[in-house]
């Protein structure tokens, strides 16, 4: 849906806890100085480090739900030690609302660039709805977590969930200026029309079945514009195709582009090996990043699908593109490029990608991690 985003989520405070003693402060500063050695910021360690926790929430209340899932679960899952998330968070309920908000933020990125604005309101709820349910499908644990799980949770995740749902509830009363028939609707009909469509896909995502979420497409539609629309238009709804591509390409953003090269693959800088290996890299280390130059050191040769299943993405289209990227940037080459048709690519890391990876399991360990599994 055209939701209204409120802009970037302002970046929390990091929070800290007093060390527990001058060894443990001594050893703190001991890390950074390793870090700063190895060529590699703090800040971009603190980056991976979150990116890895918030990955592994998604893991632990996925599997444990929310009400059992736990800090242990979190680091056990993550590889990354209790006292790095009590830097970066100040609890279980702080961590995972960190990953809601930036749940938030990367959907509504895809919606923006879905250009929507211009359109009719049918049309903008139309690729808004198709942009959210591409979402769902390509990230399935995220989205049990962010639209089953969350509604278990505490009151600040709460009050945030029903924050996006009255966002999303404005964007579909908007519908009563659409006709004589929509003036008739009271403002709780958006309300109404929401929560139905957030308990028709809960129930979708609890089933864990293989039915993709974009299927409801339509029915959804047709659910939505009933009230303001009338019969007709809802029938019409059940029947039309697919989004326009322009939709779905938005809709299929993978968020691994560093923020100054929108994505595009014309003027990548190749990755450095002498001095920072991180320096000409022209994209962001996210948590998925790292974990797939960690899954082909693990296992020279890896395939496409070793790599995914590895980073936890299972769709291959979306493992492809960020294969191909980490290519293109010189941390990976495609050894099986030249193999038969129909056999699978064979993955190594280039000089360049040995270094980004050992240094940043470098700096993870001295931070009190246990580096990469």
């Amino acid at each position: 849906m055209a939701v209204r985003t409120r802009g970037p989520a302002a970046t929390r405070p990091v929070a800290t806890r007093p060390p527990r003693s001058r060894a443990a402060a001594s050893n703190g500063a001991a890390a950074n100085r390793t870090a700063a050695r190895n060529g590699l910021p703090s800040a971009q360690v603190a980056e991976i480090q979150r990116a890895r926790l918030l990955a592994g929430a998604v893991r632990a209340v996925d599997e444990l739900g929310y009400t059992r899932a736990k800090v242990t679960e979190i680091t056990e899952r993550s590889r990354v030690s209790r006292r790095t998330f009590y830097e970066l968070f100040s609890n279980y309920e702080d961590c995972t609302l960190a990953l809601l908000e930036q749940t938030f933020e990367r959907v509504g990125s895809q919606i923006a660039a879905a250009d929507l604005d211009a359109l009719p309101w049918r049309e903008r709820v139309r690729g808004g709805l198709w942009a959210i349910l591409c979402f769902l499908d390509r990230e399935p644990a995220l989205a049990r977590v962010c639209v089953v799980q969350s509604a278990r949770g505490g009151p600040r995740i709460t009050e945030r969930r029903e924050q996006l749902l009255s966002e999303l509830a404005a964007v579909i009363d908007e519908g009563r200026g659409g006709g004589v028939r929509g003036t008739d609707c009271p403002p709780l009909t958006a309300e109404g029309l929401v929560g139905a469509a957030i308990s028709i896909i809960h129930a979708r995502l609890s089933r864990r079945g293989r039915e993709p979420i974009t299927g409801l497409h339509g029915e959804l539609m047709a659910l939505i514009v009933l009230p303001y629309l009338g019969p007709a238009a809802a029938r019409r709804e059940q029947s039309r195709p697919a989004p326009a591509p322009s939709i779905a390409r938005a809709a299929q953003g993978d968020g691994e582009a560093a923020p100054h090269d929108g994505g595009h693959p014309e003027g990548h800088k190749q990755a450095d090996v002498g001095g920072d290996p991180l320096q000409g890299i022209p994209m962001r280390l996210t948590y998925r990043t790292v974990r797939v130059l960690e899954a082909v050191a693990e296992r020279p040769g890896a395939s496409n699908r070793m790599a995914g299943d590895h980073a936890g993405i299972p769709d291959q289209g979306q493992i492809s593109k960020l294969l191909a990227r980490l290519e293109r940037i010189g941390l990976l080459v495609n050894t099986g490029k030249h193999r038969p048709m129909g056999e699978a690519n064979a993955w190594e890391l280039t000089p360049a990608g040995h270094s980004v990876t050992q240094l940043v399991a470098t700096s993870t360990r001295h931070r009190g991690g246990d580096g990469f599994k």
